[in-house]
């Protein structure tokens, strides 16, 4: 979309007056109290950040002891609580085969329930089909 002169314009036009601002030049003791006051701010961040440096290695400190307990009781061996998992685990593989043998055995009787005899069979001789 192209604009020709005079469409959508105003037609106002801006003068940007051209201020200066005059700094003021810092004497030599100015700027010594102002880099006392930069350095003193920047010992108090150090001093800050050293103590939060020391607290958190305290407390990875703190975390690696906890590992290293827990390590140590995995190594250790089985706990009484692991014991008794194991032995109702055992109890229902138990319960399992004995389940799994008695369905065996039923599905074995229906079989033998359903199968049509040998010589049955030959004594069936088909009927003609009807003439229509």
């Amino acid at each position: 979309m192209v604009k020709k002169k005079g469409e959508g314009s105003i037609g106002v036009s801006k003068e940007i007056s051209s201020v200066k601002v005059k700094k003021k030049k810092m004497t030599g003791r100015e700027r010594e109290e102002l880099l006392i006051e930069n350095f003193v701010g920047l010992q108090k961040a150090m001093t800050n950040l050293s103590i939060r440096f020391e607290n958190l290695s305290g407390q990875i400190v703190k975390l690696l002891q906890v590992f290293e307990e827990s390590a140590k009781s995995l190594v250790g061996g089985k706990h009484e609580d692991d014991n008794e998992m194991l032995k109702k685990i055992d109890s229902l593989l138990d319960q399992n085969k004995t389940i799994a043998q008695g369905l065996v055995l039923m599905e074995s009787k229906l079989r033998k329930r359903h199968e049509p005899e040998v010589g049955a069979i030959g004594a069936f001789k088909p009927r003609p089909l009807p003439r229509s």
